[in-house]
């Protein structure tokens, strides 16, 4: 079954069509990367994805529900429940400790929280030692892991990370590629992540190259960065 499919998704920024019959599908546990150059539309899918904007046209099926046709506070609440989001700045709430940050989701939708569920989650990305701490204590590379704990929590049907290394340095950006890869063996959720980099694209099963509003190509990432850039320039030479 699928986890996330986009069918005919259209979107426009006043006379510019960034996505045109955009289509894309991720399977249930499946790990994949969306790749493009700068204003493609690969971050605006992701907002799409996540009920952030709306389509012009088209749908989008997360779980087998379409995110298109629902309203601001609908989409509000599904986000919550089905759909994980990591940003390139993170989105942590300085006020709040680590802990605090990872469990608002649930919190703010009335949810109990799965202790058990969270000491398992922390513990695999290595986090657990500093749940009592701020944001703003934390390295850029523990920030992120706190962003995707907050994303995984609630074991959501897709989780959409979005330059999910762009802010961090080379060490640190390496090691949450290797932490993605072995969440995706260990977690239930599908995981698509839009990058520019293809040592990020590599760490997923599969790549998709998005030109001119729609998807050009798409082939499996063999675990290798060379390859994916290789096919990245292939795509869009010319």
């Amino acid at each position: 079954m699928e986890a996330l499919k986009a069918s005919g998704v259209c979107r426009r920024y006043g006379n510019q069509e960034v996505l045109k019959d955009f289509s894309l599908t991720v399977q249930e546990g499946g790990f994949e990367a969306l790749m493009g150059p700068s204003g493609s539309g690969k971050s605006t899918f992701l907002h799409l994805a996540a009920g952030l904007l709306s389509a012009d046209a088209g749908e989008i099926l997360v779980g087998g529900r379409d995110v298109v046709k629902m309203g601001d506070t609908e989409a509000t609440k599904f986000r919550r429940r089905h759909v994980g989001v990591v940003f390139q700045s993170f989105n942590l709430l300085n006020e709040k400790t680590v802990r605090d940050n990872i469990v608002l989701p649930l919190r703010l939708d009335g949810a109990k929280v799965d202790e058990s569920r969270l000491a398992s989650l922390v513990s695999a990305l290595g986090i657990d030692g500093i749940l009592h701490k701020k944001p703003e204590e934390l390295s850029g590379g523990e920030q992120q892991r706190v962003a995707i704990a907050r994303a995984l929590l609630a074991e959501p049907d897709v989780v959409l990370a979005d330059e999910p290394t762009g802010n961090l340095d080379a060490k640190a950006s390496r090691a949450i590629c290797a932490l993605l890869g072995d969440l995706h063996k260990s977690e239930k959720s599908a995981i698509l992540v839009v990058t520019h980099d293809p040592q990020v694209a590599a760490a997923a099963q599969k790549v998709h190259f998005l030109k001119d509003g729609r998807i050009a190509a798409s082939h499996e990432t063999q675990g290798d960065p060379e390859l994916v850039s290789k096919l990245y320039l292939e795509t869009y030479r010319g």
